[in-house]
């Protein structure tokens, strides 16, 4: 690994995955400009998906972990866009999270908060980022966190 970006992420003992395959027909990024537009990212870790509900089966803490696998998925995925490069990673724009949960759960800004503050965590004030934390009836696989995001690249 070289460069900051990946270095802070050695110390932190997180080390980025493939970019997960689209699982429809869609891309999983699109350029436009300096901005990296990135497909929702659904919580998985070591190969397998993090599935539940918020409110139901999952309690804030499991949820935060999905959403910080999220965040670990759009890393890859910017990684990939950038040529392998994450040095070229200006800033992360905007996250938008789904939270798979219960019509009374209503924590989801606590949930998001998991990708959000490994964003500040892995990146700085790089990482620090407009946001916004929605409830879903259900996601794909079934999963408890499915989260997209717009970074800006040099």
């Amino acid at each position: 690994m070289s460069g900051k970006y990946e270095a802070r992420l050695t110390e932190l003992g997180v080390t980025l995955p493939d970019a997960p395959a689209p699982a429809a027909n869609y891309v999983p990024y699109v350029i436009s400009g300096n901005l990296v537009f990135v497909s929702g990212q659904v919580s998985a870790a070591d190969g397998a998906l993090i599935p539940g509900k918020l409110g139901a089966d999952l309690d804030v803490a499991a949820g935060a972990a999905a959403a910080r696998a999220c965040a670990i998925a759009l890393l890859a995925q910017v990684k990939a866009a950038c040529g392998g490069d994450l040095d070229r990673l200006v800033r992360v724009v905007k996250l938008t999270g789904f939270v798979n949960s219960t019509p009374d759960f209503g924590d989801q800004p606590k949930v998001i908060n998991g990708a959000s503050d490994f964003f500040v965590e892995a990146l700085g004030d790089a990482g620090r980022h407009s946001r916004s934390a929605v409830s879903a009836a259900s996601l794909p696989f079934g999963v408890a966190v499915e989260i997209e995001g717009i970074f800006e690249i040099a």
